[in-house]
C-alpha cells in the first residue's frame, strides 16, 4: 500500500473544509495526510477545532519585520508538504515557481461567475441571488497569482431555489463542497482530468 500524500490546509475562518478532509481521510476514503493547518490569527474558531481534532496548527500573523509569504513557505517546507489546500483561505497565496501545479482552492460559486477579489462565503451568494440566476454550485481549481483563477478541476452544480436566501444557499452549496474537495484531490492523485491546464470538471446535482 502506498504512502499517504503530505497536504497542508490554510484557512482562515471556522475549519469546516480541511475538518470534511480529515473526515475523509480517517473514513480510509482519501489517501493523504494533513501534515500542517496554517492560519493567520489565534483567535479564529477552525483554530480551536483543528486544534481540538488532533491536527498540527501553526498559526502565523502579519509581522511588519518579515513577510507572512516568506513564513508561510518555511511552515509548508517544515511539514513536508507536496500539496497545498486552500480551505477558505481568504489571502493572498503566493503561488510562484515552488508550488505551481501543487495549490488548490475550492470557491463556492461556478467560476468563472461570482470570483475574485472580496468575492467570499456570503458575498458570494447575495451576489449570486442577486443576478437572477438559476443554479449555483462550486469550483475547485488550481491556483495561480490571480484570485479564484486557474485550471479548473471540477464543478458541481446545484438549483437556487425561488425561496432561498444566502443561508440557505450557502448550506446547499456547502453539501456539493464536502464532496468535491476531495473528489478533486483524488482527481489530482490519479493525474486524471484534474492535470493542469486541462480546463476539463466533473459536473454532479
Amino acid at each position: 500500500m502506498s504512502a499517504p500524500v503530505d497536504i497542508a490546509a490554510l484557512i482562515s475562518g471556522g475549519g469546516r473544509t480541511v475538518l470534511n478532509l480529515a473526515d475523509e481521510i480517517d473514513a480510509g476514503r482519501l489517501p493523504f495526510r494533513i501534515t500542517a493547518v496554517i492560519a493567520h490569527r489565534e483567535s479564529l474558531a477552525g483554530v480551536r477545532r483543528c486544534r481540538e481534532r488532533g491536527l498540527p496548527v501553526h498559526v502565523i500573523e502579519t509581522d511588519p519585520r518579515d513577510t507572512l509569504d516568506d513564513r508561510i513557505d518555511d511552515a509548508l517546507g517544515a511539514a513536508g508538504a507536496s500539496f497545498v489546500c486552500l480551505c477558505g483561505y481568504l489571502r493572498h497565496f503566493r503561488v510562484g515557481d515552488r508550488w505551481s501545479d501543487r495549490t488548490i482552492n475550492i470557491h463556492p460559486a461556478l467560476l468563472p461567475a461570482f470570483g475574485g477579489k472580496g468575492m467570499y462565503g456570503e458575498h458570494v451568494h447575495r451576489a449570486v441571488l442577486a443576478s437572477g440566476a438559476v443554479e449555483s454550485g462550486c469550483t475547485v481549481h488550481f491556483v495561480d497569482e490571480q484570485y479564484d483563477h486557474g485550471p479548473t478541476i471540477l464543478q458541481m452544480r446545484c438549483p437556487v431555489r425561488p425561496d432561498d436566501d444566502a443561508d440557505t444557499l450557502a448550506a446547499r452549496v456547502f453539501e456539493l463542497e464536502c464532496r468535491a474537495f476531495p473528489e478533486a484531490l483524488r482527481q489530482v492523485l490519479r493525474g486524471g482530468p484534474a492535470t493542469p491546464r486541462s480546463g476539463t470538471g466533473m459536473e454532479g446535482s
